[in-house]
């Protein structure tokens, strides 16, 4: 029953006691290294329902990524305003997603399960990101968790297989209306042409 009073909580952080709480956090997360493993989750519940146990070969590990758009530096040599490839540049990836990948790079051995949203300022989001130790002897007879040791489900980040890497692929939908996205967007395109 406390993980729902938890979910309650964290639907609006602004309107809650986490809102005071966030604050004084996010004062000690901006002096951390920007990947930095943790002990518990912050959102108990949301870890919970992404398949985190609180059991060896699982960690969590906090993420920092930069916020804002891809704003480049105006050109110095001459071009028309379209072509100066300054604004309406949109990243092909989620920072949720980015913020995943990285975290896969510096926890090599492990595989990422989900993530999840913690917190952001003006200036960052920070992602707790759920890792499984697919080699650990706990993880290999958990009958809940065994699937991600089969091998593929190798790197299962880097090709867009996390719930993070669905959604920008937009391969949520299921059904009528959603038969042009498999295998991509893009070839799906293709085919209707």
């Amino acid at each position: 029953m406390a993980y729902k009073y938890i979910a309650e909580e964290w639907a609006k952080p602004e309107k809650s006691f986490l809102d005071e709480l966030m604050r004084q956090r996010l004062i000690e997360w901006r002096k951390q290294p920007t990947t930095i493993r943790i002990e518990h989750p912050t959102r108990l519940d949301r870890a919970r329902k992404l398949g985190y146990k609180a059991k060896q070969g699982f960690i969590i590990a906090r993420t920092r990524v930069r916020r804002g758009g891809l704003r480049k530096q105006r050109p110095k040599a001459g071009r028309r305003p379209k072509r100066m490839g300054v604004k309406k540049f949109k990243p092909a990836k989620s920072l949720r997603l980015i913020a995943e990948e990285r975290t896969a790079r510096k926890y090599p051995n492990m595989e990422v399960l989900n993530s999840y949203w913690v917190g952001e300022d003006g200036r960052y989001k920070w992602f707790e990101i759920i890792l499984v130790d697919k080699n650990h002897p706990a993880i290999k007879t958990d009958k809940d968790i065994n699937w991600i040791t089969e091998k593929q489900h190798n790197r299962r980040v880097f090709r867009t297989l996390t719930s993070a890497g669905k959604n920008v692929r937009s391969l949520h939908g299921k059904g009528r209306g959603s038969e042009k996205v498999r295998p991509s967007k893009r070839k799906g395109a293709k085919g209707a042409q």
